[in-house]
Order: C-alpha cells, then sequence, then structure tokens
C-alpha cells in the first residue's frame, strides 16, 4: 500500500461522495418546489392546500440547511486528514497526557478530545436547526434550560458509558493479539444487547418521563392487539415527547423481559384509539418479521467487516501517511486508527446507501401489510395521514432522492399500497 495511492482514493471518494450528495439535495429542492402550487390529485380530498405549502417550506428549508451541513462537513473532514487537523490534535494530547496517563490513557484522551472538538464545532449548527428552523414552523417546544440540561446530562452519560468502552477496546487492540478485533467485536455486541436492557430503563428516564398508559379503553385494545400478534411487553408508556418538539411517534423497545411499547403523547393528543391501534399493529409487524433483529445482524456484521479490516489497516504505515497524520511506527497507534477509519469510513460507505434505504422501505411495505391484517387499512391510511401533516412531511419528494435517502416509504406509494391492502 503506497501513500498517495490511499490519498488519491480518500480524495476521490471524498469528491464523489460530497458531489452526489449536494446534487441529490438540489434535486430534492427543486422538485418539492415546482410542486408546491397545488396539492397532488390522489390528496387533493384529503390534505389542504396551506398543509401541503407548508410541508414543501418545511422541506426546503431543512434541504437547504443540509446543503450548508454538508458542504462544511466535506471541509471539516478535508481538514481532520489531509490538511493536518487530526495530526496536529495527536501532537498536543500525546506531548501533554502520555506523560502523566500512560499509553492507553493517551489513546482514550485521544479520542474524546477529537469528539469534543468535533461537538463544539457542531454546536452552532445544532442550534440553528433546534432554535431556527424548527422554531419557525411550530415544532420546537424545547426551552434553553432543558436544552443546557440535555447537554449536560447526555455529557455526562456519554463519558460515563464510552470511555470505559473506549478504554476496554483499546486495551483488547494492543494485548489480544492479532485477532483482537474478533474480541473487540464481541464486546461491542455484548455491549449492544446490554443497552437494549439499559437504556429504556435507565438511560431514556433521565431525558423524558414515562408514565403508564392510563386510558383503560385504549390499553384494553392494545392488550388485545398484542395478544392476537403473540407480543408480550413490559409494560405501555406514555412518553412526555411534547416538552422538546410537536413531532408524534410511538415505538418499541427494550429486548428480552424488558421489551415496552411506548406512545408520544403528542401521538395519543392527535390519533383516535382505531388509528393508535392501526399504528401499534404497524410496529408489530416488524416485530413478526423480524426486522429488528434481521438490522441487528446487518450491523454486526458490518462492524466485525469493520475491525477485521481495521485489524490490518493499522499496521499499514499508509493507512496513517495517506490521510494526511505521522504516527510513531515502532507500533501501530490504535486511537488514530480507529478515528482515520472512523472519519473515513463513511466516506467509502455512502455508495451502498441507496441499498441500505431500500431495505429499510421494504420492511415498512410489510410492517404496513402486516398491520393490514391486523387492524383495518383505512384507520392505518388515516392515521399516516395525519402524521405526515403533522410532521409537514413533504408529498411530492423527488424520486431519485428518495431511493438514496428515504428509510421509509413516500406517502403516495405507502397508502396506494394501504388501498391496495384494503
Amino acid at each position: 500500500m503506497h501513500s498517495l495511492a490511499v490519498t488519491f482514493a480518500f480524495a476521490a471518494a471524498l469528491v464523489a461522495m460530497l458531489g452526489t450528495r449536494l446534487w441529490l439535495i438540489s434535486r430534492q429542492i427543486r422538485h418539492v418546489a415546482q410542486h408546491r402550487a397545488a396539492v397532488p390529485p390522489a390528496f387533493a380530498d384529503v390534505v389542504s392546500l396551506e398543509a401541503h405549502q407548508k410541508a414543501a417550506d418545511y422541506t426546503i428549508a431543512r434541504q437547504r440547511f443540509e446543503l450548508l451541513t454538508t458542504a462544511w462537513g466535506g471541509v471539516m473532514l478535508l481538514g481532520w486528514t489531509l490538511l493536518g487537523g487530526l495530526d496536529a490534535v495527536n501532537v498536543v494530547v500525546r506531548d501533554w497526557a502520555l506523560p502523566r496517563w500512560g499509553e492507553l490513557g493517551y489513546q482514550v484522551a485521544l479520542l474524546m478530545a477529537v469528539s469534543a472538538i468535533g461537538s463544539v464545532i457542531d454546536l452552532p449548527f445544532d442550534l440553528w436547526r433546534t432554535f431556527r428552523i424548527e422554531q419557525q414552523f411550530g415544532f420546537n417546544r424545547m426551552t434553553w434550560a432543558l436544552w443546557l440540561k440535555d447537554a449536560l446530562v447526555g455529557t455526562v452519560v456519554g463519558v460515563a458509558v464510552g470511555v470505559p468502552l473506549l478504554a476496554l477496546v483499546l486495551w483488547l487492540m494492543a494485548a489480544a493479539g492479532a485477532l483482537w478485533w474478533l474480541w473487540a467485536f464481541a464486546v461491542l455486541a455484548g455491549f449492544t444487547l446490554l443497552m437494549q436492557v439499559l437504556y429504556p430503563t435507565v438511560i431514556a428516564p433521565l431525558f423524558n418521563k414515562f408514565k403508564p398508559l392510563a386510558d383503560e379503553a385504549l390499553k384494553g385494545r392494545v392488550q388485545a392487539l398484542m395478544q392476537r400478534c403473540g407480543f408480550k411487553a413490559q409494560g405501555l408508556y406514555v412518553m412526555d415527547g411534547s416538552k422538546r418538539s410537536a413531532h408524534a411517534n410511538a415505538y418499541f423497545t427494550g429486548f428480552g423481559s424488558s421489551k415496552r411499547v411506548v406512545f408520544f403523547d403528542t401521538l395519543l393528543a392527535r390519533l383516535s384509539p382505531e388509528e393508535i391501534e392501526a399504528v401499534l399493529a404497524h410496529e408489530l409487524g416488524h416485530f413478526h418479521h423480524r426486522h429488528v433483529p434481521k438490522r441487528m445482524a446487518t450491523m454486526m456484521g458490518v462492524w466485525l467487516a469493520g475491525l477485521a479490516l481495521l485489524g490490518w489497516l493499522m499496521n499499514q504505515p499508509a493507512f496513517y501517511t495517506g490521510l494526511g497524520v505521522q504516527p510513531n511506527m515502532l507500533a501501530p497507534n490504535h486511537g488514530l486508527a480507529l478515528l482515520l477509519l472512523t472519519l473515513a469510513g463513511p466516506v467509502f460507505s455512502f455508495f451502498i446507501t441507496p441499498l441500505m434505504a431500500a431495505t429499510s422501505r421494504k420492511h415498512e411495505f410489510e410492517a404496513d401489510a402486516y398491520a393490514s391484517q391486523q387492524a383495518r387499512p383505512a384507520d392505518l391510511q388515516s392515521a399516516l395521514l395525519k402524521l405526515f401533516e403533522d410532521n409537514a412531511t413533504t408529498l411530492t419528494p423527488d424520486p431519485l432522492y428518495v431511493r438514496f435517502h428515504y428509510s421509509h416509504p413516500p406517502a403516495s406509494e405507502r397508502l396506494a399500497a394501504l388501498h391496495a391492502h384494503a
């Protein structure tokens, strides 16, 4: 492997990725703007022109913001890698942390420093998204005090969970021999499964309040549906999502005996009991078709392949120098290798995005088909129309943008499929 070949491959992939993303976003903006003036004929009787135009304006505002963040992200990635940003941070952290905390402490400090710098750089964009775009269209309900509290709690939890995990992985990279990546994969897989249990019961309550569903009639309807579908949950909960956003949702969370059904309070306020049952039937469709285990298996397969690749790359001097850093190659620099793969990996994996999006849309169609067997398709259709309107989801996305980025089918395709089931 030659460093110039690595540099050229990375630069070419970065240009291709940025060019493709910016082109797709521009297509989305033009397509939505061109169809803003009139509600699509299929929705003319159920969606008002005002709601349609709000969705178009919201989509355009978000996509214009994505143009900016995509371009800025490309500049930052170039700065971290080929322009020497990561190398400069590494020198500062190494000179300060290595004498004080040793090799492992230095490696952890390097990863935490890069993460902290990236978070600070991204902060203005996060604030603009929440307090400007979401606020402008009536979705943001976050106060500055709540935002600061979330940031503080999120940082504490991230450090408490992330530092020990990073330290263990980095220790394995140094101590477990040539097959360290198998041990690291086992640790990450076990951690992921553990978080399926801990997140709903320990972490999520740090940010939101979860109360048992109090509506006895709705509870009976939901429990009857779950019994028909063979699904057992630890409980039915209502989350105070309205204190942060007007967006509505419902989801399953947890693993094994810790599984629970969570409704946003905004969802319960907007939908009828029949519509809530239909939405829940859709979520149970994911359970029936084992979509979550399939996605987890795919994710873990990617992790395993990525760790195996890292096990080879971290011993190649050209991997470091070709991406703009100058390590001491008396021994592999595990922290730098992990950071470089984290930075460069998404540039190359972007080109499998359409495959991942297509798989996700297929799962959504399957869940809708299952819901049509367990509840009335018309109830799911009306629920989706309300959610599309309340979330200001455009009814006229660009077809090519959809194929690349939409994890859910667009409204026209999804409702047409439900109409066929009906």
